[in-house]
């Protein structure tokens, strides 16, 4: 249960005076539901205005404050002319007012003839005149709304004004409570960091990093505190030694050599699983560097041992190819294999249930629907999660009640992780890396192309397709919008099909599955030369054949993305290209970006760089290590300050007397706050 000195910033955000269903609209787009996410909508940045007493050229191009008088009214002769309003200060020097547009009849009753205005808002030239366009203040002398030398501008949306926000926070910040201080002294000291209430009331008065960051930091330490916890759980929670004998593994026919990176990472994983303590580890490999083969090993030691693993993959297409891929592997072998997912029903679906319960299913691949509470295992020993960055700890402690004991967990992920973003998702878990490909995997070449040369490259498809190869061609979005100017991937293929004809695919995230199904499978038969996909086929998609890669509005994407559908080719014997089209005019930090992209194929470097370039403050789209589990920190402030709130949380846990001492007391109020109940949870089920 939530502490109830918490209950007054969780309150719906309705609560507050003068919040109806017409303001609650565009509060709703911004993701403002509650007090407390009101007080976490910081500012995007500030309005600095200069106190004057004179009107002076000298102030042109600035926001001042001024006291006028209000000397004269006077219409625009045109019919749609603006309306101006002249003001003069204590020495006689004028001011011109000017509004525009359906603003006049209201700016005649805030300013009248005669009367003295505060008047705020940015001092232009025009012509001989001073003026001031539309001023965000007009107030009475000695109003309480008189204007601020530094004012906050918040992220808003239609029906919503940044001065009503700010009234919304002032309000929402008398309903803040006074928190013990769970950020170690020591630490706070040497910051120089203010309490937490106060570093949340100053977030909204003036612009200053220090409180940015404390309250960023509050965030991170709770993640971490939360995590930890867990893994204390899990630690005292028994889970099956797991100790293969090799009968399985042994027979194992592969086409290939195991790479001395698979080695090193199957042993660590081996001594994992001969331990009753869970495993969990996060298996971090390139693009192609062979992570199925060891999700194959690891699966197998637990049937060796006579229990039984499963494997989550985040689509229906990836569980697919997962299960096709392994089931070839364990051809000759005598392990029976099967699939769930969202899409099985009726009698397929009972039996593979009734199957896991009896222990004759060996290994099950599947989507979510794997890990479903319908869903039971005789002896679950091991799970793997292939691509799933939202596996949190909450979904962590959900599996760990799967089975007799808990089973041991491997994540794996192909998007190479930065150190610091891998301690905020993963910090509870152990790392491997696989950081070499295999033999016979040769580097992709990459290309960079403008727009403008779109004809020449559809010119250089059609030489691809009638060798005989095959080619994925990426656009940014499903269908064309009159709001964007991207690639869409409708259009697209339907005038490549002008030019190619029944050769092309198309495949996109709204299609249905089996639709989905029947594309991809068309296209890894050969039947369609060239696939027009959106970034659906970013993860796992295994066409060998396939040796070209064709992105649109590349300078659209992070790097990370780039890199993942660059890895959908490069698969087969032949020399592999990818195409990274751009925009005609592009930035400096999308120019670097794709320039990157040219001169490495390794996606560790990569994964850094596009943490420094993102934390340069340049939306480079989504993020490809998932969507980041924080709502306040940012990548900057993760890379800085998140191995000092691992490190807290640990003191915490093991000299400071854990969740029951006074600053545990305080640090368990920030698990709720941040809604990290997962590490509360844990003391009630470990």
């Amino acid at each position: 249960m939530r502490p109830d000195i918490l209950n007054p910033i969780f309150a719906e955000i309705t609560t507050l005076k003068g919040i109806g269903p017409r303001l609650a609209k565009p509060l709703e787009r911004l993701k403002i539901a509650r007090i407390k996410d009101l007080l976490y909508h910081f500012p995007s940045g500030w309005i600095y205005r200069k106190q004057v007493s004179l009107l002076s050229e000298s102030d042109v191009g600035q926001n001042i404050i001024i006291r006028l008088v209000i000397t004269d009214h006077r219409n625009s002769s045109r019919p749609r002319g603006p309306l101006r309003i002249f003001g003069s200060d204590s020495e006689g020097n004028y001011v011109t007012l000017t509004f525009f547009g359906r603003n006049g009849g209201w700016a005649r009753k805030q300013l009248p003839v005669g009367e003295e205005r505060v008047v705020s808002g940015k001092l232009e030239r025009y012509g001989d005149e001073l003026q001031i366009v539309h001023p965000d203040h007009m107030e009475k002398p000695g109003s309480k709304a008189q204007p601020a030398l530094a004012e906050p501008v918040y992220p808003l949306s239609e029906g919503i004004t940044s001065k009503r926000i700010g009234q919304l926070v002032a309000d929402g910040l008398t309903r803040v409570p006074e928190l013990g201080e769970w950020i170690e002294p020591s630490l706070l000291k040497t910051r120089g960091w203010s309490p937490w209430a106060q570093a949340l009331a100053a977030v909204h008065s003036h612009d200053n990093s220090a409180h940015r960051d404390r309250l960023a930091y509050d965030e991170l330490f709770s993640s971490q505190l939360a995590m930890q916890l867990v893994r204390q759980a899990l630690d005292r929670r028994k889970g099956s030694s797991v100790a293969g004998d090799g009968r399985l593994v042994d027979k194992l026919k592969l086409p290939f050599e195991l790479t001395d990176a698979q080695k090193r990472t199957i042993s660590e994983i081996d001594g994992d699983l001969r331990q009753s303590r869970p495993m969990l580890r996060l298996l971090q490999g390139d693009v192609g560097s062979g992570k199925t083969v060891v999700a194959l090993i690891t699966l197998l030691k637990a049937v060796e041992a006579g229990m039984q693993g499963a494997m989550l993959a985040p689509t229906e297409i990836l569980a697919r190819q997962h299960y096709e891929s392994l089931r070839q592997m364990l051809s000759g072998l005598p392990v029976n294999i099967a699939i769930l997912t969202g899409r099985d029903k009726g009698k397929p679906r009972e039996s593979t249930l009734m199957g896991l319960a009896d222990g004759s299913i060996d290994i099950l691949v599947g989507t979510h629907a794997i890990f479903q509470e319908a869903v039971q295992y005789k002896h679950l020993a091991v799970a793997i999660i292939d691509e799933q960055h939202r596996f949190g700890v909450s979904q962590r402690l959900m599996l760990s009640r799967k089975g007799a004991g808990v089973p041991h967990l491997l994540a794996m992920t192909a998007t190479p992780i930065p150190r610091s973003l891998a301690l905020a998702n993963y910090g509870d878990m152990d790392t491997s890396q696989l950081d070499e490909l295999p033999p016979g995997r040769t580097p992709v070449e990459t290309l960079v192309m403008s727009e403008e040369r779109l004809v020449q490259l559809v010119e250089g498809v059609g030489r691809h397709l009638a060798s005989g190869g095959q080619a994925f061609w990426v656009c940014p979005l499903v269908e064309e919008s009159a709001s964007s100017d991207l690639a869409a991937a409708e259009q697209r293929a339907h005038q490549l099909s002008l030019r190619f004809g029944d050769k092309v695919a198309l495949v996109h995230g709204r299609m249905k599955g089996p639709e989905k199904d029947a594309v991809m499978d068309k296209f890894a038969g050969g039947e369609a030369q060239l696939l027009v996909a959106t970034t659906v086929i970013e993860v796992g998609v295994d066409v060998p054949n396939a040796s070209l890669m064709i992105v649109e509005a590349a300078d659209r994407f992070g790097l990370a993305q780039l890199h993942q559908l660059r890895g959908r080719v490069g698969r087969g014997a032949e020399k592999s290209r990818c195409v990274l089209v751009r925009s005609a005019q592009i930035g400096e930090t999308a120019k670097a970006r794709l320039a990157l992209m040219r001169e490495t194929n390794d996606g560790f470097r990569i994964a850094e760089e596009d943490l420094k370039l993102r934390g340069a403050g340049e939306l480079l789209g989504v993020r490809q290590s998932g969507e980041s589990p924080f709502n306040i920190a940012s990548d900057e402030q993760i890379r800085e300050m998140i191995g000092l709130a691992a490190d807290d949380a640990k003191l915490l846990l093991e000299r400071d007397g854990g969740l029951t001492g006074p600053r545990g007391a305080a640090a368990r109020n920030a698990l709720y706050l941040f809604e990290r109940d997962a590490g509360v949870a844990t003391l009630r089920s470990g």
